[in-house]
């Protein structure tokens, strides 16, 4: 009897652990550390979200007076100020970011809900400066920002969209590293970017790394078979999740999609 006492009590407290966890598994909220690596053009630039939330980050302006702009979405663990520091991104184009709640120095607790909504502020009060041309809008993915970049593409009319290891849903990931567990029942941060995909038709660019430990080939692959609109794929050989990032083929192929 007490074995089965014993196995009735993780079959049903595993995923009760996994119910309430489940933030500290999505979500890893960076501070900011310092903001000495940013170029020296860069701008503290905030958003109000639609609840009131103060969401904070950077923009990092060109110099033509109507720029395109790349809106970047970073990964679940991701301080944004370190991706707009890359001196690799294509010239020519003003770069905005903000950290998700929580995250940095915006406020609020992070939610898939929210997330989502909030890229849609974000493109918003891009769109409306006087400096950016609003039909030259790029959307960038990374990771878990690939949902919220492809829920932005959906909902407004962007020029493109570039996904870095991208994914069709959060469930489907979470069923590949926990088999044992209903993820698909557990799950409350419902992340489901293949829906919004069969909805976009702006052109997209999937970046992968052909070695992802994270986010699996196959959900990239079925994330991009989603997307309605002409698309791109760049598969970078001998990559990793962490890696893909340090490549020269990875930066090449956005230079190449931007210039497009």
């Amino acid at each position: 009897m007490e074995w089965l006492l014993v196995l009735v009590a993780i079959t049903l407290g595993v995923p009760a652990a996994a119910w309430f966890a489940q933030e500290r598994l999505i979500f890893f909220p960076q501070p900011v550390v310092s903001t000495a690596h940013l170029p020296a053009r860069a701008a503290p630039f905030s958003v109000d979200a639609s609840d009131g939330t103060k969401l904070r980050g950077w923009i990092v302006p060109d110099a033509a007076p109507r720029a395109p702009a790349i809106l970047y979405f970073g990964g679940n663990a991701e301080e944004v100020s370190w991706a707009l520091a890359d001196g690799r991104w294509p010239r020519g184009w003003t770069l905005v970011a903000l950290n998700y709640r929580g995250y940095g120095e915006s406020e609020g607790s992070p939610t898939a809900h929210a997330l989502l909504a909030d890229g849609l502020a974000l493109h918003d009060a891009v769109a409306a400066r006087a400096d950016i041309d609003p039909t030259r809008i790029v959307v960038f993915g990374r990771s878990l920002g690939t949902a919220v970049a492809a829920h932005v593409a959906r909902e407004r009319p962007v020029a493109g969209a570039v996904l870095v290891s991208p994914y069709d849903s959060l469930a489907a990931v979470g069923s590949h590293h926990y088999p044992w567990l209903p993820v698909s029942l557990l799950l409350r941060h419902r992340f489901e970017p293949a829906v919004d995909a069969g909805r976009c038709t702006a052109p997209l660019l999937a970046i992968v790394a052909e070695e992802d430990s994270i986010i699996p080939v196959a959900r990239s692959r079925a994330l991009f078979d989603a997307w309605a609109g002409p698309k791109q794929w760049l598969a970078v050989p001998r990559a990793d999740h962490n890696t893909l990032g340090a490549t020269r083929e990875f930066w090449n192929g956005i230079a190449r999609f931007a210039a497009q």
